[in-house]
């Protein structure tokens, strides 16, 4: 037994890299996730270098338009058709995955303290801000292509009558395009809009896929009979991750 003891006591006070030993102090499922998310990174990091760079490569010619504002073209919001609010809706849509971001937090909490029913009411919630935040990303689709928005082109070369349009009128004031406002503008900004975002909601929706899943493993008693609550930390990184690259796309798709 004294035996045993020395020889716990001198593994236990080997260098961390001497090897015997995880030099990680993470479980297996975490660190397979966190590459994950890693190479996930170098995905939408490409998808935004290449928005990046079709959008300050862009030359204005007699057949080419200046890169759409934003801020003129993500102009509506529901309900409130024809009143000029731009950003606004994009805006709501991000504060919606923050706060469940935020939801997600206190869940990952509540199983630190090995509280199910408080894990549940929080994975609910951020299910709920999941499936909002893709009913707006629908619904702004649905606008974006109704205004013309295709992935191989669309009508949002602004002329310069549609800035002197635009120049005219404030923040909450009816607004309508008129004709000879717009006009063919700049294929990347649709297709790439479509592709990254559409890409990202892809994400969210997964996202969503796997919450339900371990809401219910967490309402049918999993965790506590494992004793502990690792994979709500686990699909907490996954969903933190989808928040963070939404930031990104907000400020280079909406901002820039």
């Amino acid at each position: 037994m004294a035996n045993h003891t020395s020889t716990q006591a001198a593994f236990e006070n080997q260098p961390t890299w001497a090897g015997g030993r995880s030099p990680f102090n993470v479980s297996y499922g975490k660190l397979m996730m966190w590459i994950f998310l890693l190479s996930d990174a170098f995905t939408f990091s490409t998808l935004l270098v290449q928005y990046g760079t079709q959008r300050f490569s862009n030359v204005v010619t007699p057949i080419t338009t200046k890169w759409p504002d934003p801020a003129s073209i993500f102009n509506h919001f529901p309900f409130m058709h024809g009143l000029h609010l731009p950003l606004l809706f994009v805006s709501v849509m991000t504060f919606i995955l923050i706060l469940s971001s935020v939801t997600m937090v206190l869940a990952v909490e509540a199983g630190h303290r090995k509280s199910k029913a408080e894990v549940a009411r929080y994975m609910v919630y951020t299910i709920i801000g999941g499936i909002a935040f893709l009913s707006c990303q629908a619904w702004e689709w649905y606008t974006f292509i109704h205004e013309g928005a295709r992935l191989d082109g669309n009508t949002f070369g602004i002329t310069k009558q549609g800035y002197d349009h635009l120049n005219s009128v404030g923040f909450g004031d009816h607004f309508e395009w008129a004709e000879g406002d717009r006009t063919f503008g700049p294929v990347p900004f649709a297709a790439l809009f479509f592709i990254v975002t559409g890409f990202h909601g892809f994400h969210v929706f997964s996202g969503v896929v796997i919450n339900v899943v371990v809401y219910i493993m967490t309402v049918r008693g999993v965790f506590e009979r494992r004793g502990h609550y690792e994979m709500i930390e686990k699909a907490g990184l996954y969903w933190h991750f989808v928040d963070l690259v939404w930031v990104f796309v907000f400020t280079f798709f909406y901002l820039i």
